[in-house]
């Protein structure tokens, strides 16, 4: 009897770049299905029509992948109130979307999701794209670490409830371990 594979939507909101992942998930293995960002930068600075764009993008990705369940990073807090209101309101709508078509969602803060994927809640958006790299075995490129930051959410919340005992082809017990074992990765 083949294991049902699991279908996560994995978000990174912004009101700039939003990035986003679909991942397949068993027992034995994760399989990036799409990954990538959707921009902006077109709409200009209107708040409203951005956060209706977002919530549009993220229901035609829900209807062309078919999710079941999503995963989105909280935004943090950090010194600007107003960049933290923008993140926020662009994670609700985002959410929303995920609502309106019944996907189970779960979010995480940006620490818990770097911990699950490098062992470091403080790692750097070029240690997690790297350790995901490992993980995955494949290679990102460094204009979509929004992508890898949404792709580092999805295989947290796999690892956090559908994955026990899946575990990377070789494991490290942190950033300098890994780039000990593969040299020139972390530039």
């Amino acid at each position: 009897m083949e294991e049902q594979k699991t279908r996560i939507l994995g978000i990174d909101p912004g009101t700039n770049v939003l990035g986003f992942a679909i991942i397949d998930a068993d027992k034995k293995a994760i399989k990036v299905v799409e990954i990538g960002v959707v921009t902006f930068g077109h709409i200009g600075s209107e708040q409203t029509l951005k956060l209706r764009y977002i919530f549009e993008q993220v229901q035609d990705l829900i209807k062309l992948h078919a999710p079941t369940e999503m995963a989105i990073e909280q935004p943090f807090f950090g010194k600007n109130a107003q960049s933290m209101l923008k993140l926020g309101r662009a994670q609700g709508v985002a959410i929303a979307a995920g609502m309106v078509n019944n996907l189970s969602t779960t979010e995480y803060m940006p620490k818990k999701i770097k911990k699950a994927v490098t062992g470091n809640g403080n790692a750097s958006k070029e240690q997690v794209a790297g350790m995901l790299e490992n993980i995955l075995k494949t290679t990102f490129s460094e204009q979509y670490f929004d992508a890898t930051d949404a792709l580092a959410a999805a295989v947290c919340h796999w690892y956090q409830f559908k994955g026990p005992g899946l575990k990377p082809a070789k494991s490290f017990s942190g950033w300098k371990a890994f780039l000990k074992e593969n040299p020139g990765r972390g530039k």
